[in-house]
């Protein structure tokens, strides 16, 4: 009850609303882009309408009886693609779902020639980690998403990223996820979109440049 709730109050404008970061930060120049659990694909194919002629794949650890994009399953893990395959990768609400973040982050890096675009949580903030884990189960426990509620602070965040040879392009925190009376619990400091350029590629030769 309480989850079929949430989708109708949440799921449409959040879909709406991240297909804008999302399509706001992709190179204008990319021609491919792969979504990295992209479940029934939705965000990405509002993207593509806007792009004719982008190529856009996903790739799922769940099979979905209905996919908007064409999806292939893979472990979790290792994404099914050769280095350098897709001018951006994309993971939104992904990484604090597995249990080692900075394994599948390190994958985007490798077959992403341009850029990566991520939306994940802070961990930063009054009882942050509460709250995203509320969160997670209203929007995940009912389709058997696994919840390792991984969630990473800011510094973590950036030290992964250094790590990975990742530069921050673009940052943003306020998303404009919730109405007013729920942003205040369930938005603000708690959401991150980010463009990373890749040192030696994106960020030296300006192709991730809008």
């Amino acid at each position: 009850m309480v989850g079929q709730a949430h989708s109708r109050l949440v799921h449409q404008r959040r879909v709406k609303i991240l297909r804008g970061w999302i399509d706001s930060y992709l190179p204008a120049a990319a021609t491919s882009v792969l979504d990295v659990g992209s479940g029934d694909g939705l965000v990405l194919s509002r993207i593509v309408q806007s792009r004719p002629g982008l190529v856009a794949k996903g790739i799922d650890v769940l099979p979905r009886a209905h996919t908007h994009v064409p999806v292939t399953l893979f472990d979790g893990r290792r994404i099914p693609y050769d280095d350098e395959s897709f001018d951006a990768v994309m993971m939104i609400d992904v990484l604090h779902h597995t249990d080692d973040p900075a394994v599948l982050l390190g994958e985007a890096r490798r077959v992403a020639r341009q850029c990566i675009l991520i939306k994940d949580h802070l961990r930063d903030g009054w009882l942050a980690a509460e709250r995203l884990k509320f969160m997670d189960y209203l929007g995940n426990a009912r389709y058997g998403v696994a919840l390792p509620c991984v969630y990473w602070t800011q510094r973590e965040w950036s030290r992964a990223f250094a790590d990975l040879g990742l530069a921050v392009q673009r940052w943003q925190t306020e998303l404009g996820l919730y109405p007013w009376f729920a942003d205040w619990v369930f938005g603000r400091s708690l959401h991150f979109v980010a463009r990373l350029g890749l040192t030696g590629k994106g960020e030296a030769d300006g192709k991730c440049d809008v």
